[in-house]
């Protein structure tokens, strides 16, 4: 009979940082994203499907740019921008 292995839990979130995500999301990411990540119909990523344990993926997705139809935002936002910003895509809109 096989073992259930429990996966760990998230660390919990700074709602603060989320916060500060949100903000900085309004900016520069709902006019494709769409507002609270409802995506509007767009060629853009829903991203309330983003899975949460590929951070690598979305870092890389935001500063290099994706397809030729996400702009590179590696030289407009800071490290920490792009991470406070994924703490808010790690709620998926719902901050």
């Amino acid at each position: 009979m096989p073992v259930a292995v429990e996966r760990p839990a998230d660390p919990p979130q700074d709602t603060g940082i989320a916060a500060k995500g949100a903000a900085l999301y309004m900016r520069h990411c709902s006019h494709c994203h769409g507002f609270n990540m409802v995506n509007p119909g767009t060629i853009a990523y829903d991203l309330r499907q983003f899975p949460h344990d590929n951070k690598a993926r979305f870092l890389k997705s935001v500063t290099q740019g994706k397809n030729g139809r996400m702009p590179q935002w590696g030289d407009l936002l800071s490290r920490d921008e792009i991470e406070d910003i994924w703490a808010y895509v790690k709620t998926g809109g719902k901050q």
